[in-house]
């Protein structure tokens, strides 16, 4: 299947329907994930993914070391964790680390009711920690545009992306004008320096000098008079001890959001998907590290001069699933086994041909 074309284009090509297709990639699934051994998985990341509108997700459990999808369960309800639990064996339970997670509670119950000693390995993603205070900035932000515009002042329109941008990425003659405004006296400059002040706790080394900077950081936003910092400091402090983890484990969701966005490109190319266990297989298939046995060249070409009649059932799918697969990569010239495979014999076969 040739990577980044339209589902139509896929089909034509490899001449089979959209259900053939979606079957052969269901199948590939079931046999890269029998072949998953038990392996240890130490840092894990859980987040979701908007499968349509209307509030319809998917929960998503993947490995921060390798950058591959574990677990998929539609939903985002504590159920929908639980059942990754399930998957694995109490070896590889003992073996996680750390948990990268935000601050969705039915997720936080499931990790703790199955991870041994949960509180001290759950680690709130520090990019939603940032996101929290991005966004009371933005509304002291709005609340005061108002106010300025109706005295015809308008320094803080089209600002709103400045103030959550570092000053660093700015250019030169952006960087001087957000200066001037963060250095003035207004409500939106106390609101960001309270912000940056806050991200700063992700600096420190030890955590004792670490808590310390959170406790005065804390008393001057509840002091503040910015409502929108008083509550996102208020909700900070009752998760702190899930965000001051990070400082003994270092990890984030960062590697969970590249992932998403491979899944986004997926869904895009796909034009969208008809139900969600065709969209749970897609990003399994393409997301998932899965792996398939690979044959000697030899073995291989077997495939290529056999007729169909002379396959077995699973010599048939595993060859349509492999050609699928060969053809996904071949667009961006990725070779999956190397030059000595068998793309160098089909590339100029069309899959029909190889298939038959």
């Amino acid at each position: 299947m040739v990577e980044g074309s339209q589902p139509e284009s896929r089909a034509e090509l490899l001449k089979l329907s959209w259900d053939e297709i979606h079957g052969i990639m269901e199948r590939a699934v079931q046999r890269g994930l029998s072949r998953r051994q038990a392996e240890l998985v130490a840092e894990i990341g859980v987040d979701e993914k908007a499968f349509r509108k209307g509030h319809s997700y998917l929960t998503l459990v993947n490995d921060l070391v390798r950058g591959r999808v574990l677990y998929v369960a539609e939903d985002r309800r504590q159920s929908s964790l639980d059942g990754f639990w399930e998957t694995l064996t109490a070896d590889q339970i003992s073996g996680i680390r750390a948990v990268a997670i935000d601050m969705w509670d039915p997720y936080i119950e499931s990790v703790r009711e199955h991870l041994p000693e949960a509180d001290g390995k759950i680690v709130f993603d520090k990019f939603h920690v940032a996101q929290h205070l991005g966004d009371a900035v933005d509304k002291v932000r709005r609340k005061k545009n108002k106010t300025l515009q109706a005295a015809g002042d308008d320094r803080l329109a089209e600002t709103r992306y400045d103030w959550l941008r570092h000053p660093a990425s700015m250019e030169p003659k952006d960087r001087k004008e957000f200066a001037e405004l963060r250095n003035s006296e207004l409500k939106t400059a106390r609101a960001w320096a309270l912000k940056e002040t806050a991200m700063a706790l992700y600096e420190y080394v030890y955590e004792r000098p670490a808590r310390k900077h959170f406790r005065w950081w804390h008393g001057w936003a509840v002091r503040s008079r910015l409502q929108p910092m008083i509550e996102v400091a208020r909700m900070l402090k009752r998760r702190f001890e899930n965000i001051i983890t990070y400082l003994r484990h270092r990890i984030t969701n960062a590697s969970s959001e590249s992932i998403n966005a491979k899944i986004q490109w997926v869904k895009y190319t796909a034009r969208g998907f008809r139900n969600t266990q065709n969209f749970v297989h897609a990003i399994y298939f393409h997301c998932g590290g899965l792996t398939w046995p690979r044959e000697p060249l030899n073995s291989r070409k077997r495939h290529i001069i056999i007729t169909a009649t002379e396959r077995t059932p699973d010599e048939e799918d595993a060859c349509q699933s492999q050609v699928l697969k060969d053809h996904w990569q071949r667009q961006n010239q990725v070779c999956i086994g190397g030059k000595n495979t068998v793309e160098d014999c089909i590339r100029l076969q069309s899959p029909h041909e190889i298939r038959n």
